[in-house]
């Protein structure tokens, strides 16, 4: 198709012609059946264009946390034996920006790079490509394009900051405690029952006798020591935060417990707005939930809270929200015969007087302004957690 060249060219090729019909000035028809005619050569030149080639992508990291950047490098190879030239490449990364490469000329059997680097942020699923070519002819009168290449995904998880401490971690004796839990990654040592193989298991667990008679790989289930076990709750009720930065706080917050107990061994859950909870053993699972979770103003937070506890637990509970309120309260105490060790991290610019209630019932708090980190108020109330069973 014409390009915004070659529409002004065209323009002015008919206005010489109608002004050779109002003066009759051969002159001015010439010229103008000329500029027509070299509109119409540009058209039939992109117009038999088919260049053999391959467009493949490679990301530096297809997962990254919000700020980070990113590396994509574009692969061209000219399949053909003929010389292409005057090529435009356009890489969309979705939200994110548009990379634009100019290619001179690539002869036949020749391969080409181009790379370019992507800041992602904010947290989201963000589509690459597919890649866009578009050529031209030598005036730049017309131009054709076609998309070649397959399209990728850059999934951007929340920001993360480093914990320090853990807290303490009560078992089903109320009389034992640990300031740091026997770590386990999803089942102990001790077999405790076999279930159907979920993408992500660790094949070693394979029961093959079992998978052997079922006709489907069955998975040893092994018992997992009490302190070892957390759930990580997000508030995800819209009414619940001052702003969507506040929301934004608290969905990081989550996420950093989650790195942080995964990390150190625990067998943790997440819950962030959807039916079931996710085995945060299953990271990346667990943090492209957190990247596309947004408020629901209709989520009932006490009913969530009875289906978790009919599926018992154990461990620490660490619910995240903005301001704390008094069906949040409900949660924690329907919860805290299951999970006698709560954890409460709220992100809010003001002081709930719900937190009185939090306090009465034992939960350790990490308060934070939506523009503040969690790290230094995390290790305060770990540190003060530890300080108070000590002195009991």
């Amino acid at each position: 198709m014409p390009t915004l060249r070659g529409w002004a060219l065209s323009g002015a090729g008919l206005a010489l012609i109608v002004l050779w019909y109002a003066l009759g000035e051969m002159e001015l028809l010439l010229t103008g059946a000329a500029l027509l005619l070299a509109q119409a050569v540009a058209i039939a030149y992109v117009a038999r264009w088919r260049p053999d080639l391959e467009v493949s992508r490679r990301l530096a990291s297809s997962t990254v946390h919000d700020g980070e950047t990113t590396t994509v490098t574009l692969l061209l190879d000219n399949a053909s034996k003929r010389s292409v030239s005057r090529v435009t490449l356009e890489d969309d990364v979705n939200r994110l920006g548009v990379a634009v490469f100019e290619l001179a000329r690539l002869k036949g059997g020749e391969s080409a790079t181009a790379t370019y680097r992507v800041t992602c942020r904010p947290r989201g699923v963000y589509r690459v490509g597919p890649t866009l070519l578009k050529v031209n002819d030598p005036l730049g009168l017309a131009e054709t394009s076609g998309q070649a290449g397959p399209a990728d995904r850059i999934v951007v998880y929340p920001a993360i900051e480093e914990l320090t401490g853990f807290p303490i971690v009560r078992g089903q004796d109320p009389a034992m405690q640990a300031s740091r839990p026997e770590h386990a990654r999803r089942g102990g040592e001790d077999f405790y029952t076999l279930r159907e193989y979920q993408q992500g298991d660790d094949l070693r667990r394979v029961h093959w006798p079992s998978s052997a008679r079922t006709d489907q790989l069955m998975i040893r289930q092994l018992e997992t020591p009490w302190q070892s076990r957390a759930l990580v709750l997000l508030d995800v009720r819209a009414p619940s935060y001052e702003s969507q930065e506040a929301f934004e706080r608290a969905v990081s917050g989550a996420a950093t417990v989650v790195t942080h107990l995964v990390g150190s061994g625990f067998d943790a859950d997440l819950w962030a707005g959807e039916a079931e909870s996710i085995d945060a053993a299953r990271y990346s699972s667990a943090m492209e939930r957190l990247a596309l979770v947004q408020p629901d103003a209709a989520i009932d937070i006490e009913a969530v809270a009875g289906r978790i506890r009919q599926k018992g637990g154990g461990g620490a509970l660490v619910i995240v929200t903005g301001v704390a309120d008094r069906p949040l309260l409900g949660v924690q105490q329907l919860l805290s015969s299951d999970y006698p060790t709560t954890v409460l991290m709220t992100a809010s610019a003001s002081t709930s007087q719900t937190l009185v209630g939090f306090h009465r019932m034992g939960v350790t708090t990490v308060s934070v302004a939506p523009d503040q980190p969690w790290a230094p108020a995390w290790m305060i109330a770990m540190k003060s957690s530890w300080a108070t069973v000590s002195a009991g």
